[in-house]
């Protein structure tokens, strides 16, 4: 975990913008010695919300799997997709 204190970012911040990018890390950043921030590069950011995304959608197919929804076998999702294909 890395902090750093709200004026070290007022007063560096390029090294923390390369901290950031070059971790790949969330960085913490404090305001009168508690939490306050949380810095992190695009990349970095954009990775963990796809991450977030999927876990989404496979918490959803495990509810609908739950609940009793209609469950395809892996031939069956390919005839599927093949014929969605063959149909564009």
């Amino acid at each position: 975990m890395i902090i750093k204190a709200s004026a070290a970012l007022r007063n560096d911040y390029a090294s923390i913008s390369t901290m950031a990018k070059e971790t790949k890390e969330p960085i913490y950043i404090t305001k009168n010695g508690e939490g306050d921030l949380v810095l992190m590069s695009i990349d970095a950011f954009e990775k963990r919300e796809q991450i977030l995304k999927l876990r989404e959608k496979v918490l959803q197919a495990e509810q609908e799997r739950i609940d009793g929804m209609e469950i395809l076998s892996v031939q069956q999702a390919r005839k599927q997709l093949s014929e969605r294909l063959n149909g564009i």
